[in-house]
């Protein structure tokens, strides 16, 4: 049976491997800057939608599929988890995925061996937005930060502690209290 195409060969992001001709060893590059899909990032930091992402990539037929390797670059835009001030990272990472053929894939099913992360080639046509999310996703700051010494923000007012360097508040024990209450009472009479 045979299955619909889903890719669209037009995409930045699809590779056609079809001049590939599955013979192992034959090999071309590929240099492109594509936009970058929707949700490559995290809440807190990711590359925007529609922004640059610059792919410098070599597909290369092996014999179980298509390995494609090489690096993506980028810039991530996000907040400071401690300020909430712009944080620009510039990503530039490397990627290697193994795209099978569909027989193979089969086979190795049939064998028992299937394996969760296999990705299938789709007509000789590669999807590339999953391995980038992938990638982009994991290379990204858990908890990115405008700077290394960043103070933050002050818990209790909220003012930017880099721009006021002396803040503080004097702040009575809660278990003063009703001591500080009638040092208070006895100041105003």
């Amino acid at each position: 049976m045979e299955r619909p195409i889903t890719l669209d060969p037009r995409s930045p992001l699809v590779l056609d491997t079809h001049e590939l001709s599955r013979r192992p060893g034959s090999m071309r590059t590929v240099v492109r800057t594509v936009s970058a899909p929707a949700d490559l990032g995290t809440v807190v930091i990711g590359i925007p939608e529609g922004s640059e992402l610059d792919l410098d990539l070599r597909v290369e037929a092996v014999m179980e599929g298509v390995l494609v390797s090489g690096s993506v670059a980028g810039q991530a835009v996000g907040e400071c988890v401690r300020c909430l001030d712009e944080v620009v990272e510039d990503v530039d990472i490397q990627i290697q995925e193994l795209f099978v053929y569909p027989e193979r894939a089969q086979a190795a099913a049939d064998d028992g061996d299937e394996e969760e992360d296999v990705r299938e080639l789709e007509d000789d046509m590669i999807d590339l937005e999953p391995v980038l999310r992938d990638s982009v996703v994991t290379a990204l700051p858990f908890q990115p930060l405008c700077s290394p010494d960043c103070p933050g923000l002050c818990s209790i007012c909220g003012v930017h502690l880099a721009d006021e360097v002396e803040h503080s508040h004097d702040v009575v024990d809660p278990r003063w209290s009703a001591l500080q209450s009638i040092i208070d009472e006895t100041k105003e009479s």
